[in-house]
């Protein structure tokens, strides 16, 4: 039995067809994660959150748990904002 084993520079790598896709998974799942601190620094409840950040609750839960296919960039930054952070870009050579 031949065993194939590929290394990728990340689980986005991986998992993306191309490098633009998993650049887009990768910004996403960060700004989840982003948020996710902040709700928790802020002590929000869900329904305190859901109702600061513009969304309902079972979108805000469907951003708790992770569901990354399920938002946009643009959503995500206007959440964050929505929250009272903002969102900087950088951008650099691909390595």
């Amino acid at each position: 039995m031949e065993t194939i084993s590929e290394r990728y520079a990340s689980v986005w790598d991986a998992i993306s067809d191309t490098p633009a896709e998993a650049l887009d998974r990768k910004m996403r799942s960060d700004l989840m994660i982003a948020l996710k601190k902040i709700i928790k620094a802020k002590g929000w409840t869900r329904a305190e959150a859901a109702k600061h950040l513009g969304v309902t609750q079972p979108r805000l839960s469907d951003l708790l748990r992770g569901k990354i296919s399920l938002f946009g960039l643009d959503s995500l930054v206007n959440m964050v904002a929505a929250a009272g952070h903002t969102v900087d870009v950088k951008v650099r050579d691909a390595a």
